[in-house]
Formats: structure tokens, sequence, C-alpha cells
């Protein structure tokens, strides 16, 4: 008797498993993993930036398609395939999307923050607001507008390189890239900000060494930048003490480990 009703219910489980697939649901129609792909063509000498650029056209003409279909399937009253364009529409939405181009990296480290820029200013103005309304609840931040609020430091240092922002808007833009735990992205932030503004008034060279030392753990180049955060001391009184602990910390620590050495 057991022994039946246990059968029984692994029917009934099997047929609930098989059945959850919806009626043309189009499964049969799914691409197969081995398809044979439309061939790329490559482009003779593309560095990074042509390639990011076409793949940003293309991601576009995707979704463009795909909102064809489901507008063409809507008129035909298709509502077959109108399902599968919309299924496959909600992936493209769902599917991360990643910007290739990290600004600070492409600028370099030789841009000067010396001039004036009217259309400057007020892009940062625009980014420093909507940093704040991203920061208005004290627990939960906006991400949206804090991504808002990070393209368009991005748009200041790419748009108008010679601008007396650009150090304030890399320094800024940091501080977001370390709360996403983008942690490496921050660090080359906060050194493009020294690097372009040695006067720059924001503790950038802390921020670095902090990074380095707390989050990813590359200490050797931690030390280094506490040495010149200390020099320099442009930082608060508690960063200049985190500081000195962590230079004879990472000192002690380094000198015991020379000593250990056979």
């Amino acid at each position: 008797m057991t022994k039946t009703i246990l059968t029984a219910v692994l029917i009934v489980l099997l047929n609930v498993f098989v059945g959850c697939h919806s009626i043309d649901s189009g499964r049969a129609q799914l691409l197969p993993a081995g398809a044979e792909k439309a061939a790329v063509a490559k482009v003779a000498d593309a560095g990074e930036t042509d390639i990011i650029e076409q793949m940003a056209i293309n991601r576009r003409a995707y979704r463009a398609g795909i909102q064809m279909l489901v507008e063409h399937y809507t008129d035909t009253g298709n509502n077959m395939k109108l399902r599968w364009a919309q299924k496959e529409l909600e992936a493209i939405d769902a599917m991360p999307q990643y910007d290739y181009i990290i600004e600070a990296a492409l600028a370099g480290p030789n841009l000067k923050a010396k001039t004036a820029v009217a259309e400057a200013s007020n892009l940062y103005g625009q980014a420093v607001q909507l940093e704040k309304e991203a920061k208005r609840l004290v627990v939960v931040k906006d991400e949206p507008l804090l991504r808002l609020a990070l393209n368009k430091y991005n748009q200041l240092i790419k748009k108008y390189p010679s601008s007396d922002k650009i150090d304030d808007a890399a320094y800024r833009a940091g501080t977001i890239y370390e709360y996403f735990k983008d942690y490496s992205i921050a660090v080359l932030y906060y050194e493009r900000a020294h690097q372009w503004d040695k006067d720059t008034p924001y503790p950038v060279i802390f921020k670095a060494a902090f990074v380095l030392d707390r989050k990813l753990h590359r200490r050797a180049e931690a030390l280094e930048l506490y040495r010149q955060a200390f020099q320099r001391k442009m930082m608060s009184e508690k960063q200049r003490e985190f500081a000195v602990k962590r230079i004879a910390e990472l000192t002690k620590s380094y000198e015991a480990l020379k000593e250990s050495k056979p």
C-alpha cells in the first residue's frame, strides 16, 4: 500500500514539473546552444573605445528590434509569438549591462584643473544635487539617482577636461564608486583628483590609502600613500591619527617579516 501511495505521489510531482511550462511557450523554438553564430565583422585597428561604442549601438538595435516585434504581433493578433517577444524583451531589460568606459582611466593622469568653465560648474551642481537627493534617507540610498550623479561627474571629466571642477568630480565620483564597492575604480578616481590638482582640498590620498589597505589588502601601496597623506596634511585630525597608527602597524609588520626570513 505504501509503495502504491509513493508511486502515485511521484507521478503527480512529475506531472506538475512537466506541466509547469505554459502551452505554446516556444521552448522548441529556442536557439540551440551550438547554433551557428553570425560572423562578427572585425574593424582593422579597432581600439577598446571603438568596440564598446559599436557594442552599445548593437545593444540599442537589438532591443529596438524586439520592441518592433512586440508591436507587430500586437497589431496582427499573433498572441503566441507576442508572448515570446515580450519574454525576450523582459529578459533584455533584466540583464545587467555595464559601461565599460572608465572616464578617469581614459582621461589619463596629465589633465590640469585650471579653467573656470560655466557649463562644467553647472553640470557639477546638477550632479551634486542628484547625489544629495539620493542620500536623503540615512540608511537606504537611492542607487539609480547615485548612478545618474556618477554619470554627470563622468560627463564633466569627458567634456570639460581643463575645467577646475575635474578634481571635485573625480573625488565625488570616487566616493560613489566606493559606496558601490567598486574599490579599484574608487582608488583610481582618488588618485586622479590628486594628479589633476596637487592642491585639491579633498583627503584623496588618505582615501586611496584606506581603500587599498582595508578593502583591497594592497598594503605596500597603502603604506606609501599613508606616508604621503601624513606629509601633505590634507585630511581631518581623525584621519591623521588613523594614518599614523597604520603607518606604525604596517611598518612593524614589514620589519617583522624581514626578520623572519632566513
